[in-house]
């Protein structure tokens, strides 16, 4: 009960410990806000990925036929949900005059990538509805054979730009452009014909079925997607199904390592007896993970992580130094409350243990109100960011510049455990020199002039 009084009393009496509570609470939340942001970028850069290309992709070094033979294979794994095949290629997408777009061309199966990947949810207009999205798969050759007609999906950020100020799309002018015509140009392998070209160009008329919006800008600003029968048929007129690569979607909680090594068998056993393919053009597939695709680029982000966090955390001293001042100074000017409680019995351990209960007293408060100001912040930076851009102009987050269009709010908790606990620890080394101190009290040097 003496400890609380006397924890109670220099709260009440000494202003100045709030100040030390105040340092440690804004020091915890710029560490919580930190590192809830770069984990939760590194996340969403991570889960962007699987939504956009599947659990594991399977990428052979040249293009294989008959992919839908593989893919019965590989579904009948008990650890693959599903398969999907995809081809690619480059193009130019001619929206109007002086308006020319470099695009990435990808083929898919329209039916089953939603099976695979979040591709159904990223559809402006279709997005979320009952009925899959239908695309023609059929090609229809127009006046002189050498332009054909077809319908494919095109991502937002070839049809417009974020606003500057804001960074968000113009859905609705956006909505528009669905069931709008451009020229899809690309070019293919004129298949080895005598006398013919080795590379041709080839046309497509197509019609934009609906808008891709997946928030990743890199893939939003690329990418156009049409029919994997339609791709083929340009590219290899005189070929059977043809794929660059197989994305598999894998059973929730499964062993991935389990997973990618049964896939590998059954891909090695498909290109050896069913392609005939060389012992060499085998090993040379790659089987990886989404997330393994993006290890390098997330040990990055990781690293710079690590370098911020220990700037801050540096910074963040300054609130142990704040605390050793403030109570080395109520040690000095309390120097008759210590006296009497020596007076009292409490030996020179138990009055320097009080001292340092009461840093860890502070710490414990600073800490608590630190995770509440950094999870309010960090549930609310969207918000925050914005407030900015208003009141001083400044747009700090960009799609174009961080891929993606929003600012990641999760908080990791895991970090906010290791912080608290920290800036606990922090405030009771700060005490630590003054408890000594007061330790060293002698009542009755003290008490002699009172």
């Amino acid at each position: 009960m003496l400890k609380l009084f006397l924890w109670l009393r220099y709260l009440g009496k000494k202003k100045v410990v709030l100040l030390s509570i105040a340092a440690v609470a804004l020091s915890c939340a710029l560490l919580i806000v930190v590192a809830s942001l770069f984990n939760g970028f590194i996340d969403a850069f991570e889960r962007s990925a699987v939504d956009a290309i599947g659990d594991v992709v399977l990428a052979p070094p040249v293009k294989f036929e008959d992919y839908r033979e593989l893919i019965e294979r590989l579904e009948a794994i008990g650890t693959v949900e599903a398969a999907t095949a995809t081809l690619t290629t480059q193009g130019l997408l001619h929206l109007g005059k002086g308006n020319v777009r470099a695009v990435e061309i990808w083929g898919i199966e329209v039916q089953k990538r939603g099976r695979v990947t979040a591709f159904e949810r990223s559809l402006l207009k279709g997005g979320g509805q009952t009925n899959k999205p239908q695309l023609a798969a059929d090609s229809q050759p127009m006046e002189g054979g050498s332009t054909t007609l077809t319908t494919g999906y095109v991502g937002i950020g070839i049809l417009a730009e974020p606003d500057e100020k804001t960074d968000e799309y113009d859905f609705n002018a956006v909505g528009r452009e669905v069931g709008r015509e451009a020229v899809l140009t690309t070019g293919a392998a004129d298949g080895g014909q005598e006398g013919g070209q080795p590379f041709r160009r080839r046309t497509l008329r197509l019609v934009i079925a609906d808008v891709v919006f997946t928030g990743v800008y890199e893939l939003d600003s690329r990418i156009v997607y049409l029919p994997i029968e339609q791709l083929q048929e340009v590219l290899y007129h005189e070929s059977g199904p043809v794929a660059g690569q197989i994305q598999i979607k894998l059973i929730p909680g499964c062993n991935e390592a389990a997973a990618l090594a049964r896939i590998r068998e059954v891909w090695e056993a498909f290109a050896s007896q069913h392609l005939g393919w060389e012992p060499h053009l085998i090993l040379q597939t790659s089987i990886e993970t989404a997330r393994q695709m993006q290890s390098r680029y997330v040990a990055e982000f990781r690293k710079q992580m690590g370098i911020l966090l220990l700037i801050f955390g540096a910074v963040s001293l300054s609130a142990v130094l704040l605390i050793f001042c403030i109570f080395y100074m109520i040690v000095e000017t309390r120097r008759k409350d210590i006296a009497i409680v020596k007076s009292c019995g409490a030996g020179s351990g138990s009055v320097a243990l009080l001292f340092v209960e009461f840093g860890g007293c502070v710490g414990i408060i600073g800490a608590a109100a630190g995770t509440v100001l950094g999870y309010f912040i960090t549930k609310n930076i969207n918000t925050v960011e914005e407030w900015i851009r208003v009141i001083f102009g400044l747009k700090l987050w960009k799609s174009s510049v961080y891929m993606l269009s929003r600012i990641p709010t999760e908080v990791d908790w895991q970090a906010v455990i290791w912080i608290a606990l920290s800036a606990v620890a922090g405030a009771a080394i700060g005490a630590a020199v003054p408890a000594v101190s007061a330790a060293m009290t002698r009542p009755v040097n003290v008490l002699r002039y009172e």
